[in-house]
């Protein structure tokens, strides 16, 4: 197989990057942009050998504990739990939450080999045993397993004594109704507050 070949094939291991895709990145990085493409592969490779798991909550760090968990003005008592680094992003991005976090890695999916101690319930349950978490608040995803985990989490939660509370599901700020779909609104609409 051809080096080229090789290289195409390499960057379809990226999530949405099929055939095509990774021949337009190979020759679009091959023709036009060959000091970046190299710059791409040192930054790829040093990220690969330095950054791994947060020894706490999980997340991906270059350090032994993430600045989340390294920082002295997050909430102790607060304690938001995602299925992925990604969803930790999104809410420090896009929300004023000041907590601490724990990064799952998935959810349960017996099937898929994921299981509690995959998932570092172990971890999570020495956290909840000896840090002084008040809430936890249950980020995961609104499909079945997310659900399922989630409720798993409550469990865990109610016997150490720790409320522990959902994201709200509902219409999106901004949403038409027409283009939101059915068990969306069947849950916005259950799930509805007095104004």
């Amino acid at each position: 197989m051809s080096l080229l070949s090789q290289l195409m094939n390499a960057f379809q291991i990226l999530p949405g990057v099929g055939p095509k895709s990774a021949q337009r990145i190979c020759f679009n990085l091959l023709q036009k942009n060959k000091d970046g493409a190299i710059k791409l592969a040192d930054i790829l490779k040093q990220a690969c050998e330095k950054i791994g798991e947060c020894e706490r909550c999980r997340t991906l760090t270059e350090n032994k504990l993430c600045r989340i968990c390294l920082s002295d003005k997050r909430n102790a008592e607060q304690l938001c739990i995602v299925e992925t680094p990604a969803d930790l992003m999104q809410i420090e991005g896009a929300t004023d939450y000041s907590g601490t976090y724990f990064v799952l890695h998935g959810h349960l999916s017996p099937l898929d080999g994921l299981g509690p101690n995959e998932l570092g319930f172990p971890k999570l349950i020495d956290i909840l045993s000896n840090e002084p978490i008040k809430e936890v608040i249950l980020a995961t995803s609104s499909t079945l397993e997310g659900q399922t985990t989630a409720q798993y989490i409550a469990q865990l939660c109610s016997k150490a004594d720790i409320k522990a509370s959902g994201l709200a599901h509902g219409v999106p700020l901004g949403g038409e109704l027409e283009y939101v779909d059915a068990n969306t609104i069947a849950h916005a609409f259950g799930s509805r507050e007095t104004m």
